[in-house]
């Protein structure tokens, strides 16, 4: 099997003196989808000094000329797109359908968004009497991006500084990494010119350090664990970049006793299994008024073992595995803590799932019996794992959404919108949505505590990759 290789400099290239590959694993089959070849701190430099050599002529492009380049990788991502729904089914697990419809599209949605997002914006302008205010690339960035949503969050980052004037150096995911090699793949069929974007495969621990801390990088954009952001922070810190991050969450999903409980419940177990459980935002904790928590357990658990486990090719609304067996021994690891703390199971459990005898599959899991001081439901367990947590009144259930390290997103039901709104105005999260809104791409995504901080796509997105500078005086007298 090829190894795949890094991109930089505009050309594919093997390690310099690494030597170290990693085994991309088919977690539906536990077989080996990709072999990669891992850089070392050597490659890093080569990769951040190509960025920086590209960075001058790739800024003075004009805007049009930016956004015209995107517009030939949106060209060859959507004749291509099937590749990539095979690619992310292949490495990490998402069905068919999954990858298809969310997944895959996150890429030219992302994309368009951000397209639309710079044409709107105003690049320079008056302020005061004699000022002129201008938004100008930042620089080299480094871009590090996760295994479960891997081109939303590659897409989200690579876009805005793209078209700002940026140019780059991303290090995606070993554990996914055909479709951050598709991705490159586009950028070198669209035109760009070398240099502006690099790629660089390896593990966090053997060439994070020297990304966060190159001295010829000017900001870090980080989407993965709270343990890891902070390691990032650290890094970054001594030579003062500008550090984004969109890191972990532990989500609460409010239901009132006025909400259509039967739509309500059902909409929240399947958006927390929805990808495997494996989504930052997943609404892991369900918060049941108590006069209707017993009717609500009833139905989640009737809805989480009808859910059906299937083949990642396959279409269908089925889930899929899990992303390796790193994250599969977690998740087992945490159900059990969860049944040792006193935590009932009403559907799922430890164990395989029933019917596969090879695969990452975990069983749709559901706990009732839970209050909010319970490690299952303080942890970010990453899996199809739900659990169910009664509150007595509105300002319980806004205490207890509320007492979590994270802050990423929330979600109300309920039949009174005004109390959808006052609750949800109080709840310390980066969005929140009310009665299974959803969310599109110009609105913000980040979260507050430590979930992160800066917001990405659409306009949000561009200003992370922006420095912004006053000139005094531009306009005499």
């Amino acid at each position: 099997m090829d190894l795949l290789k890094s991109y930089i400099g505009g050309e594919w290239r093997l390690p310099l003196t690494s030597t170290a590959v990693a085994d991309a694993i088919n977690p539906a089959t536990e077989e080996i989808a990709a072999r990669v070849a891992l850089c070392g701190p050597d490659d890093v430099d080569a990769a951040v000094r190509a960025a920086r050599g590209a960075f001058d002529g790739y800024a003075a492009l004009t805007l049009d000329d930016r956004i015209a380049l995107v517009e030939k990788l949106i060209a060859v991502f959507e004749a291509r797109y099937g590749e990539m729904v095979t690619a992310i089914s292949t490495e990490m697990g998402a069905p068919y359908d999954l990858s298809f419809n969310a997944q895959a599209e996150c890429g030219p949605g992302h994309l368009k968004e951000t397209i639309k997002a710079a044409r709107a914006m105003a690049w320079d302008s008056r302020i005061g009497d004699h000022a002129s205010l201008v938004h100008e690339p930042i620089g080299v960035c480094v871009l590090i991006t996760p295994w479960n949503w891997p081109i939303n969050q590659l897409a989200a980052k690579v876009g805005p500084a793209l078209v700002v004037g940026c140019t780059m150096v991303l290090k995606p995911s070993e554990v996914a990494p055909l479709s951050a090699q598709l991705f490159a793949e586009f950028i070198d069929q669209a035109g760009f010119p070398p240099g502006v974007f690099n790629m660089v495969y390896g593990t966090g621990a053997a060439i994070g350090d020297a990304l966060t801390s190159h001295a010829e990088v000017d900001m870090v954009s980080f989407t993965g664990s709270t343990r890891a952001g902070i390691q990032v922070a650290k890094s970054a810190a001594d030579t003062v970049k500008r550090v984004s991050q969109e890191l972990g969450g532990k989500s609460a999903n409010i239901v009132f006793a006025d909400a259509d409980l039967e739509a309500a419940v059902t909409r929240g177990v399947r958006h927390c299994f929805e990808n495997a459980g494996q989504s930052c935002n997943a609404p892991t904790r369900m918060l049941i008024e108590a006069s209707a928590y017993d009717e609500a357990v009833a139905i989640a658990a009737r809805v989480a073992s009808g859910i059906k486990l299937g083949d990642p090719t396959a279409k269908g609304s089925h889930l899929g595995p899990v992303v390796s067996k790193l994250q599969y021994d977690k998740i087992q690891r945490l159900i059990q803590v969860g049944i040792d703390e006193g935590a009932k199971p009403v559907a799922g459990g430890v164990g395989r799932a029933e019917g596969f005898d090879r695969g990452y599959y975990v069983r749709p899991t559901v706990f009732a019996g839970v209050h909010n001081g319970m490690a299952i439901a303080q942890e970010e367990v990453f899996g199809p794992v739900l659990v169910m947590i009664p509150f007595a009144d509105e300002a319980d259930a806004i205490r207890i959404a509320n007492d979590s390290p994270y802050g990423l997103a929330g979600y109300v039901q309920s039949g009174d919108i005004n109390r959808a709104r006052r609750v949800a105005s109080k709840i310390r999260a980066g969005s929140v949505h009310i009665n299974g809104a959803g969310q599109d791409y110009g609105s913000p995504f980040g979260g507050y505590k430590q979930s992160g901080n800066g917001r990405e796509w659409g306009a949000f997105g561009l200003h992370d990759f922006l420095e912004v500078k006053v000139v005094n005086g531009f306009y005499p007298g």
